[in-house]
């Protein structure tokens, strides 16, 4: 997926204050390797459904999952719907 250049700058803006345990892979495989999600409402939380929420740093527990609290992923699901 293609980016424009303001959307470009407001991912950079993000990641250069985050560190990420998966050196941005989602980000930088163009979109292809995100981690499953769920949109919750009008994307105002962002449910994980993957295995390894549990130990992500940015998984937080909520009822019987957890939330992504990543702002580089919520970013991607809230702005392009994935």
């Amino acid at each position: 997926m293609e980016t424009t250049q303001v959307e470009n700058g407001q991912i950079q803006e993000i990641m250069k204050d985050m560190a990420c345990e998966k050196d941005f892979d989602c980000y930088k495989s163009g979109f292809e390797n995100l981690s499953k999600i769920e949109i919750v409402g009008d994307a105002i939380l962002i449910e994980c459904l993957e295995e390894r929420a549990k130990t992500c740093k940015f998984g937080l527990p909520f009822g019987m999952g957890y939330i992504c609290k990543c702002p580089l992923r919520n970013y991607i699901a809230k702005h392009y719907k994935i």
